[in-house]
């Protein structure tokens, strides 16, 4: 019953999309900073504690030590087992995420204000002192290694993972945070403690909070959830050298439609030129169907059902990616009509039209993000791992406004390298 109250709670628990989104800087009696969006009207809190470095504090030898550590967070705690910790969460009606990606740890909590002090206690058993069991070590590896084999039949996970390998080898960028078969197969319950120890620390945290929480009742909470983790993490990887010079790679796989990824070295996310950058692919490969790339790829020549672009901005590297799929006997000549207009945005950059409904639509569509208390704490954790201003999200719009043709014809000719563009292509393409 309590769970069925979670659950409608969380599904009117959001914050009017037109409303002002007050951000409060909270910084706990020990010291720990956090954004705080306060909203008191429904009895619910959505928490994010996420920790920087993610996959990337991997030792050497130990691929995927981070990525299995985190998947074994909920699997046992003190005297609980799994089914135990399970099960105390479900009478408490929290819902914990536990996820590991390239540059983040990322844990979020959803509980009822009633249930506040339990469900944070059953939490912190999870975060700080989780049991790490040779049994549940060997169960979640299992379910590990499944992934890796299916991904290793996966044309779209074979081709993203081919083209990080040779655009950023020697870093930890260049292999799959899941680990291999035989870096994962020889983890020991040692280096999933390790892992822990330098992934999880009080110098790499980030938080955000949104729900019926004071700002006083937040850091007073954020000390008991993190008490007892190491005061350091390890330390960060340097950056992540861009490699990949432009033509073409094939892997052969048997499939009647290739896959490819395709792009270049990208943008840092604190660029002068981000926010012209930003516009700029949405014109030419952004979501929805009115791109560039669609409607030559796609609409004018029905060489692929989708076609896209997009920044993608790391902490120590950045690319610049594109994707599509065709049949073997067609994706050469999507490959050059891509090519071709990667070449034409760069040279002539947009018309006005073009740039006017990439803004209407950057700004129409930014409010929807805000449509929970979840999606809400997710946002402002970014923010602050992105060392975006308190005020980004009123501002936020006004960047994409301001984006004049003359910035986007300026940005194209920087940014977009048609003679560095490398594809990846997976299946048997012909011609």
């Amino acid at each position: 019953m309590i769970r069925t109250i979670l659950a409608a709670v969380i599904a009117v628990a959001a914050i009017p999309a037109n409303a002002e989104v007050d951000i409060q800087e909270v910084i706990s009696p020990n010291g720990t900073k956090a954004w705080l969006v306060e909203e008191s009207s429904i009895p619910f809190v959505a928490l994010n504690v996420w920790f920087q470095g993610g996959g990337t504090l991997d030792l050497p030898g130990k691929r995927g030590a981070t990525n299995l550590m985190v998947g074994l967070l909920e699997e046992g705690t003190g005297d609980m087992d799994a089914q135990d910790f399970a099960r105390e969460a479900e009478e408490l009606a929290a819902e914990f995420d536990y996820e590991a990606y390239d540059d983040v740890v990322a844990i979020s909590a959803r509980f009822l204000t009633e249930n506040r002090d339990e469900a944070v206690a059953l939490l912190r058993k999870s975060v700080v002192e989780p049991r790490f069991d040779q049994v549940s070590v060997d169960r979640v590896r299992e379910q590990v290694l499944s992934i890796i084999r299916s991904d290793a039949k996966d044309p779209d996970r074979i081709a993203s993972q081919t083209f990080d390998a040779l655009a950023f080898e020697g870093h930890p960028y260049a292999t799959s945070l899941n680990g291999t078969e035989d870096s994962v197969s020889a983890l020991t319950r040692d280096d999933i403690v390790t892992a822990h120890q330098n992934a999880m620390a009080l110098d790499n945290v980030y938080v955000s909070a949104v729900g019926d929480i004071t700002a006083e009742e937040l850091g007073l909470l954020l000390d008991d959830l993190l008490d007892g983790l190491p005061e350091t993490s390890a330390a960060l990887p340097g950056e992540a050298e861009y490699q990949l010079a432009g033509g073409e790679t094939v892997v052969n796989f048997a499939t009647p439609q290739s896959v490819a990824i395709f792009g270049h070295e990208g943008i840092e996310r604190d660029d002068p030129d981000f926010f012209a950058a930003y516009v700029l692919n949405q014109i030419l490969g952004g979501s929805g169907f009115e791109s560039r790339l669609m409607e030559e790829v796609r609409e004018k020549r029905g060489l692929t059902y989708g076609v896209s672009s997009f920044l993608i901005s790391k902490d120590h590297g950045e690319l610049y990616l594109g994707q599509v799929a065709s049949a073997n006997d067609r994706i050469g000549q999507a490959i050059e009509v891509i090519r071709s207009e990667w070449q034409r945005m760069a040279e002539q950059g947009p018309s006005a039209d073009e740039l006017m409904r990439a803004k209407t639509y950057l700004t129409g569509a930014y409010p929807l993000r805000f449509d929970g208390n979840g999606p809400i704490a997710n946002i402002l954790v970014g923010m602050q791992l992105d060392n975006l201003p308190i005020d980004y999200i009123a501002t936020r719009n006004d960047r994409v406004n301001a984006v004049s043709m003359e910035d986007i014809k300026r940005v194209a000719k920087r940014i977009l390298r048609p003679e560095d563009l490398h594809f990846v292509i997976v299946g048997q393409p012909e011609g």
